[in-house]
């Protein structure tokens, strides 16, 4: 399985708010808003960071239930295979590539659809992925009975969910990305 992680080209890739403190997340979002109002990161809500902040402890929380390899307290973010939405992200939009075959996928989580709505309890249409995390191999099952959401919803005509989301909570792997 190939995992995408998009990112601004001139920030360079794996960089989260998540690992600022709330301050300082704070105010690179408010950056971002003033220097790039188009952008589609700019468009999250004021409280944006305190909704992340919270379901990221419920990604790790869930997680840590079923037993997953934890080594970093906030996940890094992938989707699984390219996703166009996310071309649009950014200014200048760049892309890694990781092959699941050179990680250990115990210390991957999946969501199907982004994690906010999937954990949010705004979505209440009954769908089997809803207010769930999965392993490797339970999300391999998922994508086999469902596809994957950028084929069949790519402008999130059917739902919110328009990519499967990763969350990688170790930095092995990513050595050679995050000098």
């Amino acid at each position: 399985m190939l995992l995408y992680h998009y990112y601004e080209k001139k920030n360079g890739p794996f960089r989260s708010i998540s690992e600022l403190s709330d301050a300082q997340a704070e105010e690179v979002l408010e950056r971002i808003r003033s220097e790039k109002p188009d952008a589609f990161i700019a468009r999250r809500p004021e409280d944006y960071v305190q909704k992340r902040r919270r379901f990221e402890k419920i990604l790790l929380e869930e997680f840590r239930k079923k037993g997953g390899l934890i080594e970093r307290e906030t996940p890094h973010y992938l989707v699984v295979e390219a996703c166009p939405f996310f071309e649009k992200w950014y200014e200048q939009t760049a892309c890694v590539t990781i092959d699941t075959a050179n990680l250990d996928v115990r210390a991957l989580s999946f969501t199907y659809g982004d994690s906010h709505p999937t954990f949010s309890g705004n979505v209440k249409d009954g769908k089997e992925y809803r207010n769930r995390l999965y392993t490797y191999d339970e999300i391999l099952e998922i994508i086999g009975k469902y596809g994957l959401p950028q084929h069949w919803n790519p402008d999130f005509k059917f739902g919110p969910e328009c990519y499967v989301e990763v969350q990688m909570w170790t930095d092995r792997g990513l050595e050679k990305y995050l000098k």
